[in-house]
C-alpha cells in the first residue's frame, strides 16, 4: 500500500483537496441531517406547495439542493436555498472536527512547493472561515473553488477542478485529488487528474472501491510520512 501511495503522489506539482472529509468533518457538531431538516422547513415556508417531494428521505443537504435544482425552474428560489445552505455550513465550521494528520500534511506539502487548492461542493465562504481559523488558508495558493449558485456544476461535474488547475497553472497530469466520495472520484477522472481516496471507516472505503477507486487509505498518516520523506531530501 505504501508504495502505491508513493507512486501516486510522486512528481505531483499540485494537490486538490476535497473539504468535508479529507480536511475536516464539517458536520461533526451540526449534523447534516439537522441541516437537511432545516432546509426542508425553509422550503415549506418559502417554496410553496410541492417545493420538494413529501417522500424525500435523504439526510444529505447537497442531495436536496440538487433535487430542487433538478425539479424547479425558479432560479431565485434555488439561489436563496443555496444561500441558506451556506449559512448552515458557516454555522457548522465552529464545531467541525479536523481530519487527523491533515493540518501537518497541508503545511508540509505547501512547504515543499507543491501548489494546493480546495475543490469542494461546500460553500467557499465556509471553507475560508475554517481554514483561516486553523491558520491554514495561506497554504492554499491555488485558492478555494467551491459551490456557486450554478448548482449543476457541483461534483461530479469537474468545473471546480478545472478552475483550480487554471489557478495553479498546472496540467491535469501533474495534479492529484484527495477525496472521499464517488463524486470526487468521477470529477477527478473527468478532469484527467489522479485520485487518492480517503475513507475514515470501512463503509466509506467500500463505497469508494465500489465506485472504482484504485487506491483508498483509511488514514492520512502514511501520506504525511511520505511527504516528510520528500521534504527531508530537499
Amino acid at each position: 500500500m505504501i508504495e502505491r501511495v508513493r507512486n501516486v503522489i510522486t512528481g505531483k506539482r499540485a494537490v486538490l483537496f476535497d473539504f468535508d472529509g479529507p480536511i475536516c468533518r464539517l458536520f461533526a457538531g451540526h449534523p447534516a441531517s439537522d441541516v437537511t431538516r432545516h432546509l426542508l422547513g425553509w422550503l415549506a415556508q418559502h417554496g410553496g406547495p410541492g417545493a420538494v417531494d413529501p417522500a424525500w428521505k435523504s439526510d444529505d443537504p447537497h442531495a436536496l439542493l440538487r433535487e430542487v435544482d433538478r425539479t424547479h425552474t425558479d432560479r431565485a428560489l434555488i439561489e436563496r436555498l443555496e444561500d441558506e445552505l451556506t449559512q448552515q455550513e458557516l454555522k457548522a465550521t465552529g464545531s467541525a472536527y479536523p481530519t487527523p494528520y491533515v493540518d501537518r500534511l497541508i503545511q508540509t506539502w505547501s512547504a515543499t512547493g507543491v501548489g494546493l487548492a480546495v475543490t469542494t461542493n461546500n460553500s467557499p465562504l465556509a471553507v475560508e472561515r475554517y481554514l483561516t481559523a486553523r491558520r491554514l488558508r495561506q497554504c492554499f495558493t491555488g485558492g478555494i473553488h467551491g459551490r456557486t449558485h450554478e448548482v449543476h456544476h457541483l461534483k461530479p461535474d469537474p468545473s471546480c477542478l478545472h478552475r483550480a488547475l487554471d489557478s495553479l497553472q498546472v496540467p491535469p497530469s501533474a495534479a492529484l485529488m484527495i477525496g472521499d466520495t464517488s463524486a470526487d472520484l468521477h470529477a477527478a477522472r473527468a478532469a484527467g487528474v489522479a485520485f487518492l481516496g480517503y475513507g475514515r471507516d470501512p463503509h466509506r472505503q467500500s463505497r469508494l472501491h465500489t465506485a472504482g477507486a484504485d487506491l483508498v487509505v483509511d488514514s492520512l498518516e502514511p501520506v504525511l510520512e511520505l511527504v516528510w520523506e520528500t521534504a527531508a531530501r530537499h
